[in-house]
């Protein structure tokens, strides 16, 4: 019994130098990126027993990211790990670190002590919990190898109770965009009023090497004369700046005309209706505009035959606020309505049943017969007859009239995406919206960008400060993420919209509550 001891706790090929350190990985970090373990450079990386006993219970998670990481970890630990002594050994990694997978005698029967074991003893009495039995490994690792020990994980409790016992811990920091200050919605360029005019006149200007040098490309700024004149242009690349082109109006079929009322959604709008963008992101909180502009500029470009997309597709994670209240019953629409409710939201106001009395999206009213040529160009949706006695659920002899905007979802022109079910697909020419972005892993915004087909456009809304998802926070979430990787690509455009419009009441809780 005492050989099993003693060769479960031999000493793993840990390398001792000022330099390096030593990583212990919880599993929440494996789960979150599986190749986590090639990117921390020249150091050390353990791995508890405890960790591989809490994959082997997800891995059998068939339909969820989790399992699919689990299964991917254990694969890359099969390989990397392919005989007992490697196990306990340690073996090195293509970056130049090691790995080892860490068994704590400390925690035995009849085991011997330590005084740091006797602490967290003290501290955390209840062993028989996997987060604690992680936390005694790292001590263990701590105690017996000189270089500076860190639990890595992403738990926020599991840093507190290490801390608490003396062991440093942080978070995963591989995929999180840099600590910055508050990011502002654009720059201000200042010019001359002459070089302003020019601007105006020709629809372009030439910046000093100096001031476009900070700017990337598809960067929204707005020029400023000494005057006070303001004149809002998109960086292009090359020190040139250009003027944004912007239709009167935006309109869905059979609805009412759209208008930006603030400079931000002029640069939101901007870059909905350009179709050399082909990814854009946009940050802002309750109210700003970013459903309603979002669905408005894409039926705008889908309901004629001119069209360079089929169709809208809608999505964004099921993430519950508060208490979850179960499964949903019905088709995968009637399951998915709850979560997509906003957009179903945004298309009464887009197509209402109702014309209202006084328009409270339009800036002036557009004569009838200025919009007859637009409005004869409906889709052959809208013009498909309709049942007079038909529910709002899609149900028959209720006596309740359909809302005009169902039959766009009844023709496909509007489709509801599941994105449990994402993987695998491929999204041609669709105009596709993911909104609530920010409740996605960097891993799982991937998956969906990589399903966007040749002449589709993909539109990442949502708010990094209002996040519901337990394993990501403001900077390392798949919404900022992808921002901060895809700034500067010539396909790609990020808008920030900092002004609510929705009612003075909603401006107001979202800057003080």
């Amino acid at each position: 019994m005492e050989n099993v001891r003693e060769a479960s706790a031999s000493n793993p090929r840990l390398r001792v130098t000022a330099k390096v350190k030593t990583f212990v990985l919880d599993t929440n970090v494996l789960l979150h990126d599986p190749q986590s373990i090639f990117k921390f450079e020249e150091n050390n990386l353990a791995i508890p027993v405890e960790v591989l006993e809490e994959l082997d219970a997800i891995k059998g998670e068939q339909s969820t990211e989790r399992g699919r990481n689990a299964r991917r970890v254990h694969r890359l630990l099969q390989e990397l790990l392919p005989d007992s002594r490697s196990m306990h050994e340690g073996v090195e990694l293509p970056n130049g670190g090691t790995l080892s997978i860490i068994i704590n005698p400390y925690l035995m029967e009849g085991g011997r002590s330590s005084p740091a074991m006797e602490r967290l003893r003290a501290i955390l009495p209840d062993l028989s919990k996997k987060d604690n039995r992680i936390i005694a490994a790292a001590l263990f690792v701590q105690e017996q190898f000189p270089p500076p020990t860190t639990l890595v994980t992403k738990d926020v409790n599991v840093q507190l109770k290490a801390r608490a016992v003396g062991l440093e811990s942080e978070d995963y920091l591989n995929d999180k965009v840099p600590e910055s200050d508050e990011e502002a919605s654009y720059r201000e360029i200042p010019l001359s009023i002459y070089e302003l005019q020019r601007f105006c006149s020709e629809g372009g200007f030439d910046l000093d090497e100096a001031v476009a040098k900070p700017l990337y490309l598809n960067e929204y700024v707005l020029l400023r004369s000494d005057e006070g004149k303001t004149m809002p242009a998109r960086y292009h690349g090359d020190g040139v700046v250009r003027r944004l082109k912007l239709p009167d109006y935006v309109k869905a079929p059979g609805g009412m005309p759209i208008r930006a009322r603030n400079l931000e959604q002029q640069f939101f709008m901007d870059a909905l209706l350009d179709d050399s963008i082909h990814m854009l992101t946009c940050f802002g909180k309750a109210g700003t505009g970013k459903t309603l502009l979002s669905i408005a500029c894409a039926l705008h470009q889908t309901h004629d035959d001119h069209s360079h997309y089929d169709g809208v597709s809608v999505s964004r994670p099921v993430i519950a606020l508060g208490k979850d209240i179960g499964f949903l019953p019905g088709t995968l629409e009637e399951k998915m309505r709850p979560w997509l409710q906003p957009y179903y939201d945004a298309l009464e106001v887009l197509i209402p049943s109702k014309p209202p009395k006084e328009p409270q999206f339009a800036a002036k009213k557009v004569s009838k017969k200025k919009h007859k040529k637009h409005d004869e160009r409906f889709s052959s949706a809208m013009n498909a007859p309709q049942p007079s006695h038909a529910s709002h659920n899609g149900g028959h002899g209720t006596g309740v009239m359909a809302k005009p905007y169902e039959r766009l979802l009844k023709s496909g022109l509007v489709e509801i995406e599941a994105l449990a079910f994402i993987r695998g697909r491929s999204i041609a020419r669709r105009f596709f919206i993911l909104d609530e972005a920010q409740q996605l892993t960097p891993h799982e915004v991937k998956t969906v960008i990589t399903r966007i087909a040749e002449g589709s456009k993909i539109v990442l809304i949502g708010d990094p400060t209002q996040i519901d998802n337990p394993y990501v926070d403001s900077r390392s979430n798949g919404l900022v993420y992808c921002h901060n990787r895809m700034k500067g690509q010539a396909i790609a455009a990020h808008v920030k919209l900092m002004k609510g419009e929705r009612s003075r009441l909603a401006e107001l809780a979202a800057d003080l509550l």
